[in-house]
């Protein structure tokens, strides 16, 4: 009966957007933008009073941490509605690119925010081919068209070529932190190399706003009485079958992989 009551105060009403693992390609079991849309726009709907970012995620692909982090300012901006980010066991590499997108960044004392940098790893495997007696052959029209094939050797202006396009990832990488972060952010010289830091020490070079857990922080915020709306991805009923459990099975490995680079 009380939503018919119209002089009687609603509770605030907090939406909780869990945002958990790799970020990778659309079509793939980590997060997207694609694959996230749909919640996020529901986390917005009906103009909450604050939208909570759970994020636990070591990053992936640049283009999707993009997106999403764009898609979280233009839903907050034309909704009129503040975004705070709670970062768990890891927000670094593209996790922390969308955690920059929240209004406020909090951390955990032991979260471990940053890695504000591009990383690429291969392999090579052509010495391997050679023993095998077997011979790789590549036919190509433009001389750029073959990149850093690991079944030849490397060469050396395709590192110089791939070193290029990291470094104009990385100062997009750069250019977004230092625009939503501004004069939070510390004069230190290894903000931007790719180093991390844990829970009081991001805050201390501007990577966080403080120290604290989403639930106290919002209640401290908009009372006692606060209510939480969670939001999280769902993950396919029948994920098993065929393909789809391959696929899953390597995203699962890269995953657990991209988390091991932080000790997790």
């Amino acid at each position: 009966m009380r939503r018919w009551i119209p002089f009687m105060n609603k509770a605030p009403r907090v939406s909780v957007v869990r945002l958990q693992g790799a970020i990778g390609a659309p079509g793939r079991s980590s997060m997207s933008d694609r694959s996230l849309a749909q919640m996020l726009e529901k986390a917005f709907k009906g103009k909450p009073d604050a939208v909570a970012l759970e994020i636990n995620s070591p990053g992936g692909s640049p283009v999707q941490s993009s997106l999403i982090g764009s898609r979280i300012r233009r839903l907050s901006e034309e909704n009129e509605v503040p975004v705070y980010a709670f970062c768990e066991d890891v927000a670094a590499s593209g996790g922390y690119w969308i955690a920059s997108a929240a209004d406020e960044i909090w951390a955990d004392p032991s979260s471990i925010l940053g890695s504000i940098g591009v990383i690429s790893a291969s392999f090579g495997a052509h010495v391997f081919l050679q023993r095998q007696g077997i011979e790789r052959r590549v036919y190509t029209a433009g001389k750029s068209k073959s990149m850093m094939d690991p079944f030849r050797p490397e060469k050396e202006e395709d590192v110089a070529r791939l070193n290029r396009l990291l470094g104009q990832l990385h100062q997009t990488f750069i250019a977004q932190v230092q625009d939503r972060r501004g004069d939070k952010l510390a004069d230190n010289p290894d903000l931007f190399t790719g180093e991390v830091w844990i829970g009081q020490a991001a805050v201390d070079v501007g990577l966080a706003d403080g120290v604290g857990h989403l639930v106290p922080q919002m209640k401290e915020r908009f009372g006692d009485k606060v209510r939480f709306r969670r939001y999280e991805a769902k993950k396919p009923l029948l994920p098993r079958l065929g393909m789809q459990a391959v696929d899953g099975a390597l995203a699962e490995i890269e995953d657990r992989a991209a988390f091991a680079r932080f000790g997790l």
